[in-house]
């Protein structure tokens, strides 16, 4: 419970400063298309980790418990990933001790309080470029997942599969390209999604709205779908889907909505 405490005082005061994209230094397309292609050559070939993969790597240092262990080449594996860091935000993500990493936050595991692991990572306003590399999804204890107004370019790795417990996702503000990343569907405690002035396109997938979240922000993207017909499946209270190339109507089942829904943004109409 501490730990859940923790993790939503964090939301609180994180969502206020962050409802809106902050400014970041400009990327140019060719820029952003290098970084891409970095990822690609970096991922494995299905997007996922072999079993025990953090386990193959020599790191010639000693951690405290195996779950910082992983999350220790997780890290090393972002930084390793970053492309311009001009704040110097990532200087001290350096040695054994991953707790006292800018932006990196730990608490009691919620299956073991003798253990202490990585709950969150938030390196909002960084303006830092690079791309999120397959590692990442060694992170499995992270409840918060915060990298909105940096330059962050690619996909979403698939090994986010792995982020059983987490709970806030917020990507916005970065540079991120291709579909809908279907990974986020998966997530068994998702509630905060946060896509928003990005590059992602194409259809908006029906999943999304039988999911049990409390929040979606898709605004200032490319998406170009109709809205699904089970819109109103969405449990949400906010949902922003403006400044996309939506077409058609809001489905009719937007009345099944009447109990949750507080607020909604979009550029289409209800039929």
């Amino acid at each position: 419970m501490e730990a859940l405490g923790r993790c939503l005082l964090l939301f609180l005061l994180l969502f206020s400063s962050s409802f809106l994209p902050r400014p970041s230094s400009a990327l140019s397309d060719a820029e952003a298309a290098a970084i891409a292609r970095r990822q690609l050559l970096a991922l494995p070939e299905n997007g996922q980790l072999p079993d025990d993969f953090e386990f193959e790597i020599e790191i010639g240092i000693r951690i405290s418990n195996p779950r910082l262990r992983s999350s220790y080449v997780a890290l090393q594996a972002w930084k390793t990933a970053i492309y311009s860091d001009p704040h110097n935000f990532t200087a001290n993500w350096d040695g054994p001790d991953v707790c006292g990493y800018n932006g990196i936050f730990c608490s009691p595991a919620p299956d073991d309080p003798s253990l202490n692991v990585v709950a969150g990572a938030d390196l909002n306003g960084a303006d830092i470029a690079g791309f999120l590399p397959a590692e990442l999804g060694l992170l499995t204890d992270v409840a918060l997942f915060h990298i909105n107004s940096n330059r962050f370019c690619g996909v979403i790795p698939k090994s986010f599969s792995h982020l059983k417990l987490l709970h806030e996702f917020d990507a916005s503000n970065n540079r991120f390209v291709g579909p809908f990343p279907d990974v986020v569907l998966g997530l068994p405690s998702l509630k905060y999604l946060d896509l928003r002035f990005n590059d992602f396109e194409g259809a908006l997938p029906p999943e999304l709205f039988d999911r049990d979240l409390d929040a979606i922000f898709l605004n200032n993207n490319r998406f170009s779908s109709h809205i699904p017909n089970n819109f109103g499946n969405s449990k949400a209270s906010v949902i922003v889907l403006a400044n996309n190339k939506l077409g058609g109507c809001i489905p009719a089942s937007i009345g099944d909505m009447g109990a949750t829904l507080n607020e909604l943004e979009t550029d289409t109409k209800v039929r």
